[in-house]
């Protein structure tokens, strides 16, 4: 005698996919970046994107654990496939929001000394929240022409994501940053006429030469690294005044 309901259950069940945890979502990304994570700090990685979506603020725009995973834990973790950040001390993070890339490079590398600059300080509340576990982790209010005023030239990377064009996010890092250390934009799709702009603002503000990285942070989309070094002390009239850069850059 046939059985053709217990057939078909066991065909569904073989035939069923498996469910994707954020978790191997992560640890997959973070290996086809070439990152090593250890399981404790993917599980800490995750538990961040748990407590923003628990969170009152509307800290971020992205829907879903499984599409932050992608835009924002596995595209911060792509500044780790770069030498010039692991071999530094001291990084600052200009616009950090909800801790991209920020907050998700101190917890993946605690070797750095990460200070995270924001504007708004309802975000810099949940910042202190986030992070009042690590030692390697400062939430600074501000912007940032106001802290480069008062803390010139002490940081050997900045990292600049989803803030500003990169000619104003130049602009914004220059005066942090000491001379020769280096500012990582994270971009898209690469625009040639937008680099070439970039490199005349580069040179007004003592930056030489680009690095350019391409990472397969997100699948299906492009991202890119720009690693811009900076070999010349930025000239006493940077920063200037707050939101200059953006609504009127040097190129």
């Amino acid at each position: 005698m046939k059985h053709p309901d217990r057939r078909s259950e066991n065909e569904a069940t073989t035939a069923a996919p498996s469910v994707e945890s954020p978790y191997e979502r992560l640890r997959v990304a973070a290996e086809r970046l070439g990152v090593t994570l250890a399981p404790p700090t993917t599980a800490r990685l995750i538990a961040l994107l748990d407590r923003i979506a628990v969170d009152p603020q509307n800290l971020t725009a992205t829907t879903g654990t499984w599409d932050a995973v992608d835009r924002h834990l596995a595209d911060s973790l792509a500044g780790l496939t770069l030498p010039v950040l692991l071999e530094s001390a001291r990084v600052v993070d200009i616009g950090s929001g909800a801790g991209f890339p920020g907050l998700a490079l101190a917890i993946a590398a605690p070797q750095l000394d990460v200070t995270l600059i924001e504007s708004e300080r309802r975000k810099v509340q949940w910042l202190e929240r986030a992070s009042a576990d690590l030692t390697n982790v400062r939430p600074m209010h501000g912007r940032s022409e106001e802290v480069a005023r008062g803390a010139r030239g002490q940081w050997e990377v900045a990292t600049v994501r989803a803030v500003a064009e990169p000619p104003a996010a130049l602009e914004l890092a220059a005066p942090l940053l000491a001379t020769g250390g280096s500012a990582v934009l994270w971009t898209g799709q690469r625009d040639h006429m937008l680099e070439r702009r970039t490199e005349a603002a580069a040179k007004e503000l003592g930056f030489c030469g680009l690095d350019v990285h391409s990472v397969p942070a997100v699948p299906g989309a492009e991202r890119h690294l720009l690693v811009y070094r900076k070999l010349r002390p930025t000239p006493e009239r940077f920063p200037r005044r707050a939101g200059r850069a953006t609504k009127r850059p040097l190129a």
